[in-house]
């Protein structure tokens, strides 16, 4: 290629960057290239891609392209595609809500504690209902914590008892009862069919009907919870990907001496 036609290339380019009209960027600004990953009902083939391409085409993907496929099982085909984004966000017109509080590491929340409340706060935790997996919880109360940053039960400041996984709804609130509990830390990973949102509607129900749900800082945590999913279920609040012990324990403490003013 010439220098001038590889100049004149490189000025095509387009170059701004609008956060009123966001794409995908790949190789280039604003090019809206997209990886996408999906499995079809259908026996690999031809047809499989073909299929593939045109259901791309559907959600707005321009050169839809099938990079990799492989039937997993007989009449299902699994597929790796690559297209380019025609649509466009408004990124300024975006508002997320955020759990309102500063975060702050160990020393920083003990210390606040021993000011402010001069006792420590009684936190339990399990993954409640059927979920069965403990990773989630265990990085929040664990004294060992996630990644560098200490679990509860390393803080001074907090009495934290992790119930484990699989705990019936009423066990953890008899357990929250027995031990006079400032807060309680639900983690929820299974979502298959909602049915994170049907037991953390229980628990607060549950809470509500006892005359508890005032009494308790009520937060819950998973890869798939947000604050606002949190707030819309009852909860104070909710910590999703990204989160660690340091910003559950800020929260609960800050709330702690918010409600007790």
């Amino acid at each position: 290629m010439s220098e001038g036609l590889y100049n004149m290339k490189a000025r095509d380019f387009d170059t701004t960057h609008d956060l009123k009209n966001i794409k995908p960027y790949g190789d280039t600004m604003n090019d809206g290239k997209t990886q996408l990953s999906f499995t079809l009902p259908v026996p690999a083939g031809n047809e499989a891609i073909e299929a593939a391409k045109l259901l791309m085409k559907k959600m707005g993907f321009e050169n839809p392209q099938v990079v990799f496929y492989k039937e997993l099982t007989k009449g299902f085909t699994f597929f790796n595609c690559y297209g380019s984004c025609t649509h466009s966000v408004d990124f300024t017109s975006i508002h997320v809500p955020k759990v309102e509080s500063t975060t702050w590491d160990m020393q920083q929340t003990d210390e606040y504690i021993r000011e402010n409340i001069g006792r420590k706060l009684v936190v339990i935790g399990a993954s409640t209902g059927t979920d069965a997996h403990t990773v989630g919880i265990d990085a929040i109360m664990n004294m060992k914590g996630f990644a560098g940053h200490y679990g509860l039960e390393r803080y001074e400041g907090f009495e934290a008892i992790n119930l484990g996984s699989q705990v019936p709804n009423d066990e953890f609130i008899a357990k929250a009862i027995e031990l006079n509990a400032d807060a309680l830390l639900v983690s929820q990973t299974v979502t298959q069919k909602d049915v994170h949102i049907k037991n953390l509607v229980e628990l607060v129900e549950m809470l509500e009907a006892e005359g508890l749900r005032s009494k308790v800082i009520l937060c819950c945590g998973g890869p798939r919870i947000s604050h606002e999913l949190a707030k819309e279920l009852g909860y104070d609040a909710g910590f999703g990907l990204n989160s660690y012990a340091d910003d559950v324990a800020s929260f609960i403490a800050q709330e702690f001496v918010s409600r007790n003013r």
